[in-house]
């Protein structure tokens, strides 16, 4: 059915540069009369501990990252915090544009909401604009959006800016129907996807299985054991010992200086470290990498906010990397990648949360004091490296397989993507499709989270915090 959608039978001249001819009968017409208010929000005092954990659900431009459909945020703050900053709760159905940092990314209410200073909230006219179509007409209009950004400390859109951009809009019923193909589009994509993340989550446990194995026992089943000493490790190779991880590796403090031209390295929980420009960019890109944190081959690069989901990682990279990571520097010798590995076990992911201070799941962070503490296995160096040689060929096939599955998600967002940017343009007409979908909704029992979000993101502290 969305192979068989046709451009429609007449257009006109647009007049706006980043469109392009639209339908005969859409209209162009600027966002503050398509949305009856645009509401900036604020932040309470700093220090206030009686603003938060209340029942009220504010959201930051990171809220905004992680789902199309917010309900509740990573921090939540009290009536009288609101009152405190003046910032407004705005209706179910507004949608929150992201003005500052990054410009751009959009949501839409599912509750009673307010924001930070990060975000505006577009209430949509019921006149003029459906609520749904709003959202993916400012999705489209992303690179519109970002160029309005002005400033020097850092970019934002003004309201008044926003509010005089030009978008396009069909006729009420029309945008009703363009909402609902797509609905039923994305439904069907995100099934797709969806079946594809669960067979990648079970190639990842058998991997998760067999390096878990190799890295607390080793490669020689036969090999005598005896006990670690740490209840938790259980049983190693006798000719093991335990170390705390402060006795191999130590803090790299070392900055490096202005203008040092090196490589900006960041870590992703899926994939390691990487070199930032070889990766979608994500959260705030940092103006200056001035006196950033220098990064050796072989270093551990540790987001103390993220460690306890995964993001550690060795580095094959010299550059640089944000002072909100650790960088771990081996101070006796031995393979990086094996304790890359062993720090992605539950085992240790477990012990990472345990060990981390905070008040709240995205607040956790792991500081070296007690990373440093927690006991590792060490292996003969020799060992070690082949340990990883072992689980590097044992799971070639998984990794490809892993690689094949992503490729086609990555596949399904770009197709995704451009129909979106078709439909809502008037690039293709859905009016005809749209009376043979079914009634039912393909996927009642998801939670309203898109799986064709962008997941693999770049696990900054600036994006999270």
């Amino acid at each position: 059915m969305i192979a068989d959608l046709k451009p429609y039978a007449s257009y006109k001249e647009s007049g706006l540069p980043w469109l392009g001819p639209v339908p005969g009968h859409w209209e162009p017409t600027k966002l503050k009369h398509a949305f009856s208010r645009i509401i900036g929000g604020s932040t309470p005092a700093s220090g206030i501990a009686k603003y938060w954990n209340g029942d009220v659900t504010w959201v930051t431009p990171a809220d905004v990252s992680r789902s199309e459909r917010l309900r509740r945020s990573i921090r939540q703050i009290s009536r009288a915090g609101m009152v405190s900053c003046s910032t407004q709760l705005v209706p179910k159905d507004s949608i929150i544009l992201t003005t500052r940092a990054p410009v751009g990314n959009d949501s839409i209410a599912d509750v009673e909401l307010c924001t930070n200073q990060g975000c505006k909230a577009l209430i949509p006219d019921s006149h003029v604009i459906v609520p749904m179509f709003g959202f993916w007409l400012l999705a489209v209009m992303k690179a519109e959006i970002q160029s309005l950004s002005t400033g020097t400390t850092f970019s934002e859109v003004s309201t008044t800016r926003l509010g005089s951009t030009v978008g396009i809009l069909p006729p009420l019923a029309e945008q009703a129907a363009i909402v609902r193909f797509l609905d039923w589009a994305n439904a069907r994509l995100e099934r797709a996807i969806r079946a594809k993340r669960k067979v990648i989550a079970l190639l990842g446990e058998q991997k998760q299985a067999i390096i878990h194995r190799a890295v607390t026992r080793g490669l020689d089943p036969s090999v005598p054991v005896k006990p670690s000493g740490i209840p938790w490790l259980g049983d190693i190779p006798q000719h093991w010992v335990v170390e705390r991880t402060k006795n191999v590796f130590r803090l790299r403090t070392q900055k490096s200086g202005l203008s040092h031209g090196k490589e900006l390295l960041s870590i992703y929980t899926h994939i390691g470290v990487r070199p930032r420009k070889d990766l979608k960019q994500k959260g705030n890109k940092a103006s200056t990498t001035d006196n950033y944190w220098i990064v050796r081959k072989g270093d551990l690069i540790v987001n103390k906010l993220l460690a306890w989901m995964g993001a550690v990682g060795s580095s094959d990279y010299e550059g640089v990397t944000s002072p909100a990571y650790d960088i771990l520097m081996p101070i006796r010798p031995l393979c990086s990648d094996y304790y890359h590995h062993l720090f992605r076990t539950k085992l240790y992911l477990k012990l990472f949360r345990q060990r981390s201070r905070g008040i709240m799941d995205m607040r956790l962070r792991l500081y070296f004091d007690e990373l440093g503490q927690i006991p590792v296995p060490f292996p003969p160096v020799e060992e070690q490296a082949a340990i990883i040689e072992f689980y590097v060929e044992e799971t070639a096939a998984l990794t490809a397989a892993i690689s094949r599955l992503e490729r086609e998600i990555e596949l399904l967002r770009e197709y995704r993507t451009r129909l979106v940017a078709d439909v809502v343009t008037g690039k293709l007409d859905v009016r005809e499709a749209i009376a043979c979908l079914p009634d039912e909704h393909l996927l009642d029992s998801l939670d309203g989270e898109s799986e064709i979000a962008d997941d693999i993101v770049s696990e900054d502290e600036d994006a999270v915090a």
